[in-house]
This record gives C-alpha cells, sequence and structure tokens, in this order.
C-alpha cells in the first residue's frame, strides 16, 4: 500500500476512472500516511482530513454516476499556504496571519478544485515565502525526506517534501526568486516555473509583483503537464495575467527532441560543487544520446541578476510589509525582518538601475536564444546543505549561492522546468533546469519527458 502514496496523478488516473481505485481509499491512504510521517516532515500547516474526505466522496459518487471530470478528478493535492483558500485559514507561513481565513481562493487553486482535485491541507513554507531553507519558528522547520538533518528548500519546502514523502499527489508552489525550482531541486521532485501572468497570482500573498509565478510541483513531467492545463489561462482580477490561448500541454510529450538545439549559458557553470558539476556533465552526455545538439553560449548580462533581483523584490516586498515592520517588527522571523528592513532603505535612482540591468538581461537572453531553442543548466550550484545552528545566517548562505542560478528566469519573466538529475555521493538529491523563450512550457515539458523516460527518479518508499 505504501507504494500507492507515490504513484503519479497520471498512473492513479485511469485507475480512478475505471473505478479500480476510489478517491476515498487514496485520501484515507495519504491522510494516514500525513498523520504518522509528518510529524516528523512537518510539510503541513493546515492538514484538513474532513474536508478531503467529504471531498473524496463527492468525487467518487460523481465517477460512479459517469460524471468523470477528466485526469485530475480524484486526485489528493496540497495548496501552498500563501494560496487563499476561502474559508480556510492562511497564513503565508507567518505568525503575523496566524489567524487570517481569507473570503475568497486563489483562482490558481480554485482551477484545480474545480477539475476534482482533492485539497488534502495547506502546505508548509519559508515564512511569507521570502527564504531558501524551510526554516519556519511559527509552524515548525519544514525536513527533507531524504535526510531529515538536511533542508528542503524554500520557499516551498512544504510542497517539494509532502512530494518526496508520498503525503500528497500533486501540490503548487510560488516562484520569485527561484521558490519552485529550489525545493523541487533538493527534494528531487519536479517543478514547473511558468511564464509570467501565464497562471493566475491573484488572491495570493505578494512577494515582488513584478516576479511573482504560480506554477505546478508533481512527481513527474506529465502531471505538470496535467496541472497547467487547469491552472493556466486568464484572470482579469490579475493585472499581469495574459490573454492568451493556452494549448494541451500533455500532447507532445512523447515527440523526443531528436534535433532540438540546447544551449548552456557558460554562467550556469561557474561555482558548482563538484557532485553538481559531476551529474550535470553525465546529464549533458545523457541528452546527446537522445539526439539534442548541445553547445556552450555566453550571456554575460546574467551577471546582473543577483543586483537587480534582490533589489527589486526587496523593495516591492518591504513596500507591501511596510506598516506591519513598522508595528510589528518582532513577529518577522529574523532572516526576513533584515532582508525587508533593507527593502525600506531602497532609493529611486537605485530601482531605475535594477530595471535597466533587468532590461539588459532580457535583450541579451532574448539575442540568445536565436541561436538555440531553450537553455539549459544547473537549478542550483550547491548540493543539499544539513540544517545549520545559526539558520539567518545559513539562510543567507544558501540565497548567495543559489540566487544567481534561479533569479535570471524571474527576470527574465520566462519559463524554467526543474527536474532531478540523479543522486550525489550521500544519497541526496540535485536538479537541473530547462529554461526556454516566453510560453515555451509545452517544448520545455517534452524536453524534461524525454530524459525522464530513461531517468525515472525513484522515490523513497516508507
Amino acid at each position: 500500500m505504501a507504494e500507492l502514496a507515490f504513484l503519479t496523478a497520471t498512473e492513479l488516473a485511469p485507475l480512478i476512472e475505471s473505478k479500480q481505485l476510489s478517491p476515498v481509499e487514496l485520501t484515507n491512504h495519504l491522510l494516514t500516511r500525513i498523520d504518522t510521517i509528518d510529524p516528523t516532515i512537518h510539510s503541513y500547516i493546515t492538514p484538513l482530513p474532513e474536508l478531503a474526505l467529504k471531498q473524496a466522496r463527492e468525487a467518487e459518487q460523481n465517477i460512479m454516476h459517469g460524471r468523470y471530470k477528466g485526469p485530475l478528478h480524484g486526485i489528493p493535492v496540497g495548496i501552498k499556504d500563501n494560496y487563499y483558500t476561502k474559508g480556510i485559514r492562511t497564513t503565508a507561513g507567518s505568525k503575523l496571519f496566524v489567524d487570517f481565513i481569507p473570503n475568497k481562493t486563489a483562482p490558481a487553486a480554485e482551477k484545480l478544485l474545480a477539475a476534482g482535485g482533492i485539497m488534502l491541507g495547506k502546505l508548509n513554507m519559508h515564512e511569507l515565502a521570502l527564504g531558501s531553507t524551510g526554516t519556519n519558528l511559527t509552524f515548525g522547520t519544514t525536513r527533507n525526506p531524504w535526510n531529515i538533518h538536511h533542508m528542503p528548500g524554500g520557499s516551498s519546502g512544504g510542497s517539494s517534501a509532502a512530494l518526496a514523502a508520498g503525503l500528497t499527489t500533486l501540490a503548487t508552489g510560488t516562484d520569485t526568486f527561484g521558490s519552485i525550482r529550489l525545493p523541487a531541486a533538493m527534494c528531487g521532485v519536479y517543478g514547473l516555473k511558468p511564464t509570467y501572468g501565464l497562471v493566475s497570482t491573484s488572491n495570493m500573498f505578494p512577494s515582488a509583483w513584478s516576479l511573482d509565478t504560480a506554477g505546478p510541483m508533481a512527481r513527474s513531467v506529465s502531471d505538470l503537464a496535467l496541472m497547467l492545463n487547469d491552472m493556466a489561462g486568464f484572470d482579469a482580477n490579475d493585472p499581469a495575467s495574459l490573454r492568451v490561448s493556452t494549448p494541451d500541454y500533455a500532447e507532445d510529450l512523447n515527440k523526443g527532441i531528436r534535433g532540438i538545439r540546447i544551449g548552456i549559458p557558460t554562467y550556469y557553470l561557474e561555482g558548482l560543487d563538484t557532485e553538481v558539476e559531476r551529474l550535470f556533465k553525465n546529464a549533458i552526455e545523457t541528452l546527446q544520446n537522445l539526439g539534442a545538439e548541445i553547445r556552450e553560449i555566453v550571456i554575460p548580462e546574467l551577471s546582473m541578476s543577483t543586483f537587480s533581483g534582490y533589489s527589486i523584490v526587496a523593495g516591492e516586498a518591504s513596500a507591501f510589509h511596510y506598516e506591519w515592520l513598522q508595528t510589528h517588527s518582532e513577529d518577522y522571523g529574523a532572516d526576513n525582518r533584515i532582508f525587508l528592513l533593507s527593502g525600506t532603505l531602497t532609493n529611486t535612482p537605485h530601482c531605475v538601475k535594477a530595471q535597466q540591468a533587468r532590461r539588459k538581461m532580457i535583450e541579451a537572453f532574448h539575442n540568445a536564444l536565436e541561436s538555440v531553442d531553450i537553455m539549459l543548466g544547473p537549478t542550483i550550484p550547491i548540493t543539499t546543505p544539513a540544517f545549520a545552528q545559526n539558520w539567518v545566517e545559513q539562510n543567507l548562505e544558501v540565497i548567495r549561492r543559489c540566487l544567481p542560478f534561479t533569479s535570471p528566469v524571474n527576470l527574465l519573466g520566462t519559463p524554467s522546468l526543474s527536474m532531478p538529475m540523479g543522486l550525489d555521493l550521500r544519497g541526496l538529491p540535485a536538479g537541473m533546469q530547462f529554461i526556454g523563450n516566453h510560453l515555451s512550457e509545452k517544448q520545455l515539458l517534452q524536453v524534461a519527458h524525454a530524459w525522464e523516460r530513461i531517468n525515472p527518479f525513484q522515490f523513497q518508499v516508507q
């Protein structure tokens, strides 16, 4: 039965549709695992067993009477706790919002539930989605299921840990600095940061309005495609929302990658841990054997991403939190208090220079895409660290090392898909990311699926 918890939605959907598997049975199984395992992992802030079973019974009744909605019907999903959920506590992982109950649900979550998804609960996260370790002093620090002494990444650490531990089938995340991709890499799961504006971020706690994205996290590429099919789409209540038609993201997954030109920016080859470098070289060789054309490309402007990204996020985040910083500064974790207060010192010339740097990066990136179809690099340059005693310093150090690898995509507004590329010598996952042009999610999923088919990732079954 433990293996049931690690089946993908793609594998579970035919069983549910054919009535070989009951959504109630599946949901009960995962709720039991949450009761047993999550007191150690801390992937959930608010489990919702009663609601989940109610939704599962409704799904079962509809399916039994021929009202099957599609591949997400009866599939359990965990929702990151910065997505508003109507009538359900939504904390953003912060002491400030410990009792906040929204009167609306974020469209990105609402669409998954409308497709028949079963909400298991609200997932843990680094406070306010502004950190990379998964540390949370208010609701409990999330642990990496591969080794509980190691971090799961952040800010979507609850999402990545729940997936890796078999405590949900699907999960949602958000990505402003890399908060879907970094934890996906550290926990060995799949995470997609979509094109900015493709998935609505309305009715969600903002980190930085001009960079925030919402996206899917899962244990397979095909599951990402299924989720994106429902999550993507125009939302009139989101000023950044794109009014574009959305394809079936799952239809071209099996096309292969022969002849696809993959560029590796030399920027992503600098400062890699030895094990990340070894696994990445192996991945390049595998992609070449699959028929991809690999070439190194030079985009020196990517080096501006740390300055530009930090300046924009710190400034925009501190604007949202400005009043609370004046009246409730003690309710912030020390790492976020330092970060947000630094944002209040941002001046107009500083902001202008950050936006100018961002514009130069965008222009250089699009010029580079004239010679390649997509780009590839390690998701982060480090292997998954063990928790340190001084968690504030450690969070700043992880951000310092990883931000240059994750933030360029946020500043460009383009999509990136992080996926496991193997285990290091300690048996911990490492990840790589495919990066595309605007609205190239379909191609990224196709390339990632080709890799996954010959490199299926084996999760630890507990």
